[in-house]
């Protein structure tokens, strides 16, 4: 004989088996017990979450001979007909292949024939979001009033694109994602027996990728022991069937980002992708590192709410004291974006690489929380002593006082002795005069700043990166520019690029034109 799949080996025959759905069971067990069945059932839910399965054990049940508390009895002419498939009395219909008017005419046209034996004539429509409108409108009047000896039973994973004249007619029933210790207990109960060796820890892991699906668990459990035929079925050897990476990886590349060190982690996710590890599974993982990071930051008594050993969540509480509640939630909101965008993507690794680099250096991103960081790095920096050399923006250099840090700086730079009547009405006008230059230059054009060099030369300071580079690296751009000003002024206009790395560094080696035009003409007036 063939070899069968566990989740199909080991279907629940009766409700007694069905794990996790505990208050579908009760329910339908109670229906059955009082002689109260409905006509019309509506199962909904994630896959693998028993729908199908609940529903042909209900089928089973209503036709049986000899019903049991736990449902079917499994053994009788009738079960076995409907356990082998070749019973008249329970149709199973797939509406992804058969969601045409005709198809649902056929069913209403059966409808209307008693069953040849047992009771009822029970109809399983799986996947019904999947029928065309018009197979809906066939079916309504008999789902509605269908004779005494027929059940309908819908079973859906997208219940929002049902019409709700169908919704209205069905009893609903919303199948739970089954919990990761339901899953782990069922399968430890299905190696047994198999006469498999499995780690507790293995199986724990297997349960946690599944997803509350006891099917998918079961299909992961499955090729994990066909891979390691005849040997213990490790943590560690899951991990490798899986393409998984060990929550350890997750806390050294956490330690690299938090010391914003961009080698350290290309080198830490080189040696994953070497590993052969999945990417797309590894950026899952991770995203739920930090997402437990930040549960044992918010409160102490998470033990049972997080799943990992004592080990691993010492070791996470101790990283939750290194680190900001905002900056946990940046990192999350990155890879959150990249789980969208690696699934479909070609370069995997390549989206993985930027989104580490965009951890460790914040500067890269424009948002609130990414500023939040900046802000704190810059701080750090202070309070360690390090300062920006002159002439080289951004170097760090080793501890120093307070007065080394002055005179780092230098002196303020000294105010114009007169400003040529050109250059204030230029930056009177700067901005309706950037208005008229076209995009990119007027983009970049509107946060500079404007100061005056030697020989009366308008400085345009801008901010160091792409804006500085429009112009210095296509000398024609700045000659765009000196054209559009010459045109205001009536005269040329001499214009030299500089940038700075911050308001910071502005404010420390130029004077601002515009402040100084506001109070010429606060002291006129």
């Amino acid at each position: 004989m063939s070899y069968m799949a566990l989740y199909r080996k080991f279907r629940p025959d009766s409700f007694a088996d069905v794990k996790g759905q505990e208050h579908i069971v009760t329910t339908l067990q109670n229906q059955i017990r009082a002689n109260r069945i409905g006509h019309a059932y509506l199962f909904t839910g994630t896959r693998g979450t028993g729908k199908t399965t609940v529903a042909k054990i209900l089928a089973k049940t209503v036709n049986c001979e000899n019903p049991t508390e736990d449902g079917p009895c499994g053994e009788c002419r009738i079960c076995k007909a409907i356990a082998t498939g070749s019973s008249m009395n329970v149709i199973e219909i797939d509406a992804a292949s058969n969601n045409g008017v005709d198809n649902i005419r056929e069913i209403v046209e059966e409808v209307s024939y008693s069953p040849a034996e047992g009771k009822y004539k029970v109809y399983i429509i799986d996947e019904v979001h999947m029928l065309s409108i018009g197979a809906f409108n066939a079916l309504l009047k008999t789902l509605e009033e269908p004779p005494s000896y027929v059940i309908f039973i819908l079973a859906t994973t997208e219940v929002h694109k049902l019409p709700i004249t169908i919704l209205s007619r069905c009893q609903r029933y919303d199948f739970r994602r089954i919990s990761i210790d339901t899953i782990t207990d069922r399968m430890r109960e299905l190696t047994d027996a198999e006469g498999v060796e499995v780690e507790d820890k293995a199986l724990r892991y297997v349960a946690k990728m599944a997803d509350g699906s006891m099917r998918d668990a079961l299909s992961l459990l499955d090729q994990c022991i066909a891979f390691h035929m005849g040997k213990e079925l490790t943590y560690d050897k899951v991990l490798d069937v899986l393409g998984a990476v060990d929550t350890e990886v997750f806390s050294r590349l956490l330690r690299h980002v938090l010391g914003r060190e961009v080698t350290g982690c290309v080198k830490l996710l080189e040696e994953i992708v070497m590993q052969g590890r999945e990417l797309t599974q590894f950026v899952t993982d991770f995203t739920w590192y930090l997402r437990n990071l930040m549960l044992v930051q918010s409160s102490d008594h998470l033990e049972d709410v997080i799943d990992m050993s004592s080990d691993n969540l010492a070791r996470l509480k101790e990283e939750a004291q290194m680190i900001e509640t905002d900056r946990i939630v940046r990192y999350i909101r990155i890879f959150s974006e990249l789980s969208g965008q690696i699934r479909y993507a070609t370069q995997k690794r390549i989206l993985v690489e930027i989104a580490l680099i965009k951890l460790c250096k914040p500067d890269m991103e424009t948002t609130q929380d990414a500023l939040i960081d900046r802000i704190r790095q810059v701080e750090d920096k202070l309070e360690n002593g390090i300062v920006v050399q002159e002439g080289s923006p951004g170097a760090m250099q080793g501890a120093a006082s307070s007065g080394g840090a002055a005179a780092t700086r230098g002196q303020r730079p000294q105010l114009p002795k007169a400003i040529p009547d050109d250059i204030k009405a230029i930056v009177a006008k700067w901005s309706s005069i950037v208005g008229n230059a076209d995009n990119p230059m007027r983009m970049y054009l509107k946060g500079a700043r404007l100061s005056l060099g030697g020989d009366n030369c308008l400085q345009v300071v801008l901010e160091d990166g792409p804006a500085t580079d429009y112009f210095n690296r296509h000398p024609e751009h700045k000659e765009q520019l000196e054209m559009i000003l010459a045109d205001f002024a009536g005269k040329e206009v001499a214009v030299s690029i500089q940038s700075v790395d911050g308001d910071r560094d502005f404010e420390d080696h130029y004077v601002d034109l515009s402040q100084v035009i506001h109070m010429e003409i606060e002291e006129e007036d």
